[in-house]
């Protein structure tokens, strides 16, 4: 029976950077020391990439878990991150309650939105953005009567 998502990973190129931002931004704090491996034909099976090198953390807010990850080794096959209409998984969304403060405080962190503001399409303010490597994330503030709040599943 699946119970939920457990974590989302996301591949960095700079591993301490984006846990300062990520911390600094969404109050995200590790879980532990972090992690690493390297010529361990284990983890190459787990990740299914031969030849993998590797050094991450997980970090937790809430309910939430999110692992980082700075690869050494192979190079990888792209050096842009994915956009949303790319293939595979593109965004996470983080859930506010006051969209426009919350956007200028992401902005003193390190996200950039390209001069954009986000939009009220009636049950949902949202705006996608980037973190300091690109990747993108969904600023989103539900609207009182929408059936998709958070409230719902922490109750």
């Amino acid at each position: 029976m699946i119970r939920g998502i457990h974590h989302v990973g996301i591949n960095c190129r700079d591993l301490d950077r984006m846990t300062r931002f990520y911390c600094e931004a969404f109050g995200f704090r590790p879980v532990d020391e972090g992690f690493a491996w390297a010529d361990e034909p284990v983890m190459d099976h787990i990740v299914d990439v031969k030849g993998s090198a590797s050094k991450g953390i997980m970090l937790r807010a809430n309910t939430c878990y999110l692992e980082l990850f700075e690869y050494s080794a192979p190079p990888p096959l792209l050096d842009k991150p994915l956009r949303p209409n790319d293939r595979g998984y593109t965004h996470f969304c983080v859930d506010v309650t006051d969209i426009a403060n919350d956007i200028e405080f992401l902005k003193t962190c390190g996200m950039t939105f390209n001069e954009r503001d986000f939009v009220d399409v009636g049950h949902v303010k949202t705006i996608y953005g980037y973190d300091p490597e690109g990747n993108v994330i969904e600023v989103q503030q539900c609207a009182p009567d929408n059936d998709f709040r958070l409230e719902r599943v922490a109750g």
